[in-house]
């Protein structure tokens, strides 16, 4: 029923819209002698912010044509190399004249199922495709997967990493951005124990709920406190027409960016009175960098029931990874069967995701790997978001992740030898 009021309140809001999109034009418009005037702008202002704000905020595009590589720019070029109808693997890679393709290590950055799309890494994938072939999980909306697709539940996710490090090939290097932190190393520890040659050389966990006992944040406490059925009651709703999707049932990602929102209520305010009046001050600068932050922050997806509340139980109220009582389609999973894939954990020190200490959690459930493949990092400075974008990411982060592979490329080219 929520789902369909949200619909509903959206579609009662178009003519408001209409009238607002009217009302920018006008105010806007350089062939307006009042356009320039104080209350010119202050009214193109108003009409604006009302037009963003009762919009919808579809999937951005991932807008990453070239990159800046020392004084050049190059080309980059995107294609899709894996899909299911959960999930499609995109790869991109650097078209430099003369440079031979497949050169450089491969890297599968995983994205988080967690409310947003996977183009908020557009960051993390520029900062590593200077070095780099990068792939990433680009995953679906659930409420444009017809229902006749199936389920997709946690363990769908660990099938679907397996996949995808297949299709890229051995010696891939993967990167798990917060959310599937644990599903990546339910995966790699079972590929490690089949021997699969296909197994990753490294895996980077950034900002990963590996343990999420450690440090727990506000969102941890309330996955915590608040009991099973109160989700499944409460957090689940079923998508309405015209969706294709309809009937599913679903964790809509509107309620998610809702919860968010009123978590920095006074943050969000202030960033769009700020946005407001950069454009009475006609401050373009400013004003760009408000739409691109909110067009990517306000474009949410829907996860389906079952992933949704299988994380809530696996990760967040029985801790099964960690406490060694994880089982996949009826193996146990068991993180110490990896001996010859290098781990790097890295964290924010001001995180409030996901706490100090729950992303390196992963070194003591992996005491076979030999400590000179494994690195450690904390950085002073940064949160969550800055763990894997921003420019301490740039500057600190990535240089320290670009080293590990590198070093981890000539370990396994001497024992190779």
């Amino acid at each position: 029923m929520l789902y369909a009021l949200h619909e509903a309140a959206y579609y009662s809001a178009i003519p408001l819209r209409m009238s607002a999109d009217l009302a920018r034009e006008f105010w806007g418009s350089p062939l307006n002698a009042a356009s320039h005037t104080q209350s010119g702008r202050t009214l193109f202002a108003a009409a604006d912010l009302l037009s963003n704000m009762t919009r919808r905020y579809g999937k951005p595009e991932w807008r990453i044509d070239d990159i800046e590589v020392g004084n050049d720019l190059v080309p980059v070029e995107m294609d899709t190399v894996w899909a299911s109808p959960w999930c499609k693997l995109q790869r991109f890679r650097r078209v430099d004249a003369g440079r031979e393709p497949g050169r450089e290590p491969k890297v599968l950055i995983v994205a988080p199922l967690s409310g947003h799309y996977a183009t908020l890494l557009r960051g993390t994938v520029r900062g590593f495709l200077a070095d780099h072939e990068v792939y990433v999980t680009d995953w679906s909306n659930a409420r444009d997967v017809p229902i006749y697709e199936g389920r997709f539940d946690f363990h769908d996710f660990v099938d679907h990493i397996r996949a995808m490090l297949t299709e890229i090939g051995p010696g891939a290097h993967v990167v798990a951005v917060c959310q599937p932190g644990p599903p990546v190393l339910t995966a790699a520890s079972l590929m490690a124990e089949d021997k699969d040659p296909a197994r990753p050389a490294s895996m980077i966990f950034m900002g990963s709920p590996i343990d999420a006992r450690l440090s727990p944040t506000v969102t941890n406490k309330m996955a915590e406190t608040r009991p099973f059925t109160w989700f499944q009651s409460y957090m689940i709703h079923t998508v309405p027409s015209p969706y294709l999707g309809l009937f599913r049932r679903v964790y809509p990602g509107f309620v998610q960016l809702y919860s968010f929102m009123s978590m920095n209520e006074k943050m969000h305010m202030d960033a769009h009175w700020r946005y407001f009046e950069d454009l009475v001050k006609d401050d373009g600068d400013g004003a760009q960098k408000h739409r691109e932050f909110y067009d990517e922050y306000l474009s949410v997806l829907d996860m389906t029931e079952e992933f949704y509340l299988q994380t809530i139980d696996i990760v967040f109220q029985k801790y099964l990874l960690p406490k060694g009582e994880l089982f996949h389609h009826g193996r146990h999973v068991d993180p110490q069967a990896i001996t010859d894939i290098a781990l790097m954990t890295v964290e924010g020190a001001h995180d409030d995701i996901s706490g100090v200490g729950q992303t390196q959690a992963a070194h003591g459930l992996c005491p076979n790997i030999p400590e000179a493949l494994k690195e450690l990092y904390v950085h002073p400075g940064v949160g969550h978001y800055g763990v894997f974008n921003g420019s301490k990411f740039r500057r600190d982060i990535y240089p320290r992740i670009r080293d590990f592979i590198a070093r981890t490329e000539q370990a396994s080219a001497q024992a190779a030898a």
